[in-house]
């Protein structure tokens, strides 16, 4: 129905309040009748789902008499009394359900969410089966039904065909009556049995004999499907132009398999012939043979097989489990949580929507095009100095402290005119070695630092080369972990470093959702996948190689460049959000658990390393929260201001809002700070502590979470509490 609820009161108060909410939290659309007319008038235009009718002041209506009329689900709303009353009258009047009088809006909504999923869906399934058996009337491919004894309930008119038999013939025969080919082998039932007691499905080639005593070959499909008590009904077909094959599970004496144990008894099949015989239609049948009978050895396959061949000698709890098991293991994703939220909070809402979606919806005719086309030179006003010995006494002065945690980045942003990134690298990429490492000179790497700077946009709030100086010295104070250093080679050092450079390099302050619903030329060619994330990979090895003057690369050895590259690119794309837990569990799951059981080969694997650099480049993009308070602060204000002007944005051009609670006007930062650190802070930084050991980074992590509860406490929306 359009309006699946039909509310029927009087008047207003606050129990037709409790339902009228109710459904608008479910998303259910409702009408409101106040007389029995408008609300018989209503349900014939509509035949609504659920109708609530209020039984409560019966001077209005008869409510009994209205329901006799109504033909859908339906319950009942009455006030409480002090002696319990039979609902027997009310069963007898039609009402399904007898609702005793509670205005609060939760009670309500598991009131009406309990007949959603109960009674509504029973009777939709229930409307199904006609149209169900109409589709199996007129299916092509041969489909038998049999009870949980066995006994066959139904055949198809293809089945006739196939078989040979009319469906007199086989209506309420046990399935052992019906004459099997005595070309399949024991060994193959046996193995269909298996399947089947554990309510799995089979699948593969099967003789079956027609009534004129042929056997036929059939690819066939078997599956087993819960019924009533617990009991397995079993339903079966041929695919490919293969017709019908049909099975029951019955006990070794060929009594019926009773629910009471369910997983005893061999199987009996019973098959169909395939209509065409042609050899078109036998080589498809034997290549799907050939296709189930396939081992194909991955890693993940051995594990499956192994946990396959445990449950043949399973109880059946843990056999159910296993199965559980399975499917999981069968996802694509391992790594990745169905992504939930704590309380519904609408700040973490918006942060998952807004961070880790491509933004879900299009919107045709709507173009967001940069300003900008070809911001991408080296420009020439910037005066840069020559060497590090050339840096200005006061900017120098400003970096004395690059190595600690506790650095203001915002000094050196002041003192350098808004180009923190060239001056920073200069010193940290000295202090590493890099120029050594790559075989450049350093006016080579000045210019390459000042293109990349260039490419940064300063009128971002947020996403401007500061940021990416601040990630560069979180990356550069992460690798002087001794953990970290005994996992990672120089050249993965260096990697890191570049890569903490480029990785935000010509971000246009908006997020991947926002280019994905405005139709970007971005999101175009990157098909709404990391956008961003691969956009800036690729511009900076676009702008770094096609000039010699700034190619820091120019002259490593070929496969050395490739692997510093495939390193580069796979920290990039490691810092797109939309992969966080997955990049975090794996994280936790291959190196922080075997580190606690003191396996320390783990450090140096290949695969390892990739999940440390991934990890430290992920932690150093979004360490704000763990910076010192005024810094913590400060990064909080201009991430807001970013946001606060995407929506602004979004509002004007029409585009959907990804992060509404980020509206200018009324977001509560220290609520959004919260929910951020909650969600994805606090897991991620705890796994990194844990390995790289970093107690004044989790300190500060605890005083900032503090601190936002503290002004989220007295209801402030500021980054700051008012003066005294």
């Amino acid at each position: 129905a359009n309006d699946p609820v039909l509310l029927v009161f009087a008047k207003e108060d606050s129990q037709s309040n409790g339902f009228s909410w109710a459904c608008e939290k479910a998303n259910f659309r409702c009408t409101v009748a106040r007389t029995p007319e408008s609300a018989l008038e209503c349900y014939l235009d509509k035949h609504h789902d659920i109708v609530v009718i209020d039984h409560r002041h019966s001077r209005y209506f008869d409510a009994e008499a209205l329901c006799r009329y109504v033909g859908a689900r339906r319950f009942l709303q009455s006030q409480p009394e002090r002696e319990e009353a039979s609902v027997m009258p009310l069963i007898a009047a039609g009402f399904s359900r007898r609702y005793v009088e509670n205005a609060n809006v939760m009670t309500c909504y598991n009131e009406l969410i309990q007949l959603e999923h109960g009674e509504v869906r029973a009777q939709f399934k229930l409307r199904a089966c006609n149209a169900i058996f109409a589709a199996l009337e007129q299916s092509q491919e041969a489909i038998e039904i049999t009870s949980e004894d066995q006994v066959i309930q139904y055949v198809n008119p293809a089945y006739e065909s196939i078989m040979g038999y009319q469906k007199g013939e086989l209506m309420g025969k046990e399935v052992m009556e019906v004459p099997k080919s005595e070309k399949n082998k024991p060994d193959l039932l046996e193995s269909i049995n298996s399947c089947i007691r554990k309510g799995k499905e089979w699948q593969g080639i099967y003789y079956g004999k027609k009534k004129n005593g042929d056997s036929v070959q059939q690819s066939v499909k078997i599956t087993p499907v819960i019924g009533q008590g617990g009991c397995k009904r079993c339903a079966s077909c041929i695919e490919c132009g293969c017709r019908v094959a049909y099975y029951g599970c019955l006990s070794p004496d060929n009594q019926s398999c009773k629910h009471k144990d369910r997983r005893k008894g061999s199987l009996d099949v019973r098959s169909t012939t395939s209509r065409g015989s042609d050899g078109d239609s036998q080589r498809r049948h034997s290549s799907m043979a050939r296709i189930h009978s396939m081992t194909i050895e991955a890693p993940i396959t051995k594990v499956i097989n192994i946990i396959n061949a445990a449950q043949e000698s399973s109880p059946m709890p843990v056999a159910e489990a296993l199965d559980r098991v399975l499917e999981i293991l069968r996802t694509t994703e391992l790594y990745s949580p169905q992504l939930g939220t704590k309380e519904e909070d609408p700040h973490t809402n918006d942060l998952v929507g807004g961070l880790m979606t491509d933004g879900l919806r299009r919107l045709s005719g709507n173009e967001y095009m940069f300003a900008a086309k070809h911001p991408h030179h080296l420009p020439g006003h910037l005066s840069t100095p020559l060497s590090l010995n050339d840096i200005p006494p006061q900017i120098a002065q400003t970096m004395e402290n690059e190595e600690s945690w506790d650095f203001d980045i915002f000094n050196l942003e002041a003192a350098t005119m808004k180009r923190p990134l060239t001056y920073l690298g200069l010193k940290v990429f000295s202090r590493f070695g890099v120029c050594e490492f790559l075989n450049c000179t350093e006016a080579t790497l000045r210019s390459w630092l000042q293109v990349i700077e260039a490419n940064y946009h300063s009128s971002n709030s947020y996403h401007n080369s500061c940021h990416a100086a601040d990630v560069l010295h979180a990356t550069a104070y992460f690798l002087c972990k001794e953990r970290v250093k005994q996992s990672l080679d120089p050249i993965d050092e260096v990697a890191a470093l570049i890569a903490a450079t480029v990785h935000d390099v010509d971000h246009p302050g908006r997020t991947n959702s926002f280019l994905c619903n405005a139709g970007s030329e971005l999101a175009i060619l990157y098909n709404d996948t990391a956008v961003l994330e691969s956009h800036h990979a690729a511009l900076a090895f676009q702008i770094t190689i096609r000039d010699d003057k700034c190619n820091i690369f120019k002259n490593m050895e070929r496969n050395e460049y490739r692997t510093m590259r495939q390193a580069i690119i796979d920290m990039v794309l490691a810092t797109e959000m939309t992969k966080h837990f997955e990049h975090v569990n794996k994280f936790v799951n291959s190196i922080n658990k075997p580190l606690a059981e003191s396996v320390k080969s783990i450090l140096t694997s290949p695969e390892n390393r990739i999940l440390v650099k991934r990890m430290l480049i992920k932690c150093a993009d979004i360490s704000n929260p763990c910076r010192p308070l005024e810094l913590c602060i400060e990064w909080a204000g201009r991430i807001s201001e970013e946001y606060f002007a995407q929506t602004d944005e979004e509002k004007r051009q029409g585009l959907p809002v990804v992060m509404p609670v980020f509206d200018r006007n009324t977001c509560s930062i220290p609520k959004s700070q919260i929910s951020f650190i909650d969600y994805f802070i606090t897991d991620m930084f705890d796994a990194w502590d844990a390995f790289a050991d970093l107690p004044n980074l989790m300190q500060h992590l605890d005083n900032n979470f503090k601190y936002w509860k503290g002004l989220d406490e007295r209801k402030l929306h500021t980054l700051r509490p008012p003066p005294e």
